[in-house]
């Protein structure tokens, strides 16, 4: 049997914590960030509906990746991508989710890149 990472599931312990507090409404759908070691995916979710609203990450064929550009940098892209994608589709003002992570490197450079394209938080 497989041993579980201390870190993941003191982070899915964070989640849960999180959750309880944060609901997305149609109104104000819930924007949800997850970090892998390559990659930075987020998603805007209604939670009454259960739907994923709309999604953006550094994995999507229509993300062009810079050479010279850090994580940091393309998690900025996200956000002012996945913010542009929100305004088209009639989404304002949206509830942060930062997933369990620190509010910190490549969370805050998305959340202020997302700020940027126009999203209230």
């Amino acid at each position: 049997m497989a041993k579980t990472n201390p870190k993941v599931t003191a982070r899915k312990k964070r989640v849960q914590r999180i959750r309880k507090t944060i609901f997305g409404t149609t109104e104000r759908p819930r924007m949800s960030v997850y970090r892998s070691n390559r990659h930075i995916y987020a998603q805007i979710i209604d939670d009454v509906q259960r739907k994923t609203l709309v999604a953006m990450s550094t994995d999507d064929k229509s993300f062009a990746v810079d050479d010279d550009a850090n994580k940091c940098a393309q998690a900025r892209k996200v956000g002012v991508l996945i913010a542009e994608k929100a305004k088209s589709a009639g989404i304002e003002k949206i509830v942060f989710d930062r997933g369990g992570y620190l509010y910190h490197g490549r969370i805050k450079a998305l959340s202020d890149g997302a700020r940027e394209g126009g999203l209230q938080f």
